[in-house]
């Protein structure tokens, strides 16, 4: 077979191990808009920070190409594809023939209409390489930095440039920061720790226009800046799927496997909606880990196998100048709160479940608590009130506790 990826993130690698995994033969070809081999877009802030080299960055070595037989086009954009011809038509006018093709083109950064932006001498988004490197090379020591949102995007931009600029003020709509993760009282402890390091936030607040280096904001409050950055959010793309009548919602539909609503066409990543069990909503999950696990469950489909991804769940690892947090699951539900100094835990439960939860400061062992979730463990047959207190396998019966250390019961 001929297998065309459009795309060259998380969601592509796990396609091709997925498929090399049983298949040797078939031809793989990837088509990547970046210029770059594959690497970790988490680590964008790293490379600012100064805790990574942009080698240090790549999410496989430089010959994974080579090693897994892949023809890896890089900097080629595909302006269309011809499902009934089966062959995608790019940029330069080149046609890339397939039998299987997976799209996972990621995101792109949304851009506010907001009026006099295009005044502004200095801006950037924060979600690509390039990107990095432009607000690298255009801060320095003297930069007052302007960053729109308070999401996971723009705090990892504040934390990745703090030490190379004279001030960061972060503006965002939202009474708290990281809103999409955070409980009013997990944002607050992490917001007070990342003021500690010269971090100002504008919150329940939002920019209405611009004048250059200076942005005017609803409350009547202006800001004087020399680079802005916008992270208000991001958007799936879609728009190949959408123009050959593949079923999209917010994100590409796909099943289990991946497969979209249109024969031998697969779809992966951050451009798709999975089903969230603890939700039972379809959404969006950007999320590298889980970009990588259905990339890879597409690939073993497209050669005849079977992994399906039916598993999903939002989940974040993440930390910010050293206070650490993981977050899981929906927040509906009856809550368990702890709180301490510099400690944050919130479980919540339903239906005699585990169904999410917070853990900011003390993230030790949370990975069993991901496991009860994604496994759908019931309360009732656990110890939870030890699980509550203290995440232990001891709190699980022996037959689950060899299941979940992958051995088989005795």
């Amino acid at each position: 077979m001929d297998i065309v990826i459009i795309g060259n993130s998380a969601a592509a690698v796990g396609c091709i191990e997925g498929i090399r995994q049983s298949d040797k033969e078939s031809s793989i070809t990837v088509i990547s808009k970046e210029p770059y081999p594959t690497y970790s877009r988490p680590l964008i802030s790293y490379l600012l920070y100064g805790k990574t080299t942009e080698q240090g960055m790549l999410y496989r070595p430089e010959s994974f190409y080579r090693d897994n037989h892949v023809t890896f086009m890089a900097g080629k954009t595909v302006k269309a594809i011809h499902k009934d011809e089966k062959n995608v038509l790019l940029e330069d006018g080149s046609l890339i023939k397939y039998d299987k093709l997976l799209i996972a083109t990621g995101s792109t950064p949304f851009i506010p209409p907001i009026q006099g932006l295009d005044t502004v001498p200095y801006q950037s988004t924060f979600l690509s390489l390039d990107d990095a490197k432009f607000i690298q090379a255009a801060v320095t020591p003297e930069t007052r930095v302007l960053i729109m949102g308070a999401g996971l995007i723009g705090l990892k931009c504040a934390e990745g440039i703090q030490r190379l600029v004279k001030s960061i003020t972060v503006v965002d709509l939202a009474d708290r920061i990281l809103p999409s993760i955070l409980d009013e009282q997990g944002s607050d402890l992490v917001k007070a720790h990342i003021e500690e390091h010269g971090i100002t936030f504008i919150l329940s607040d939002s920019v209405t226009r611009f004048e250059e280096n200076r942005a005017y904001l609803s409350s009547g409050r202006a800001v004087d800046f020399d680079l802005l950055v916008i992270a208000v959010g991001v958007r799936p793309n879609v728009e190949l799927a959408k123009d050959i009548g593949i079923h999209v919602g917010r994100g590409i539909q796909v099943d289990a496997d991946g497969r979209t609503s249109q024969p031998d066409i697969y779809a992966a990543g951050d451009c798709t909606e999975s089903f969230d069990i603890t939700s039972g909503e379809r959404r969006v999950l950007a999320l590298l880990p889980a970009a990588y696990m259905q990339g890879e469950s597409a690939g073993i489909h497209m050669v005849g196998g079977e992994k399906p991804y039916d598993k999903a769940i939002p989940m974040n690892a993440i930390g910010f100048f050293g206070l650490h947090m993981i977050t899981a699951g929906s927040y509906d539900g009856e809550s368990y709160i702890e709180s301490g100094t510099g400690t944050y835990k919130r479980l919540v439960t339903k239906d005699g479940l585990l169904k999410g939860y917070i853990l900011i400061g003390d993230v030790a062992r949370a990975g069993i608590y991901t496991a009860m979730i994604r496994n759908q463990v019931p309360l009732d047959t656990v110890d939870f009130d030890l699980l509550r207190e203290k995440p232990q396998l001891m709190a699980f019966s022996r037959k689950d506790r060899e299941e979940m250390l992958g051995r088989e019961p005795k």
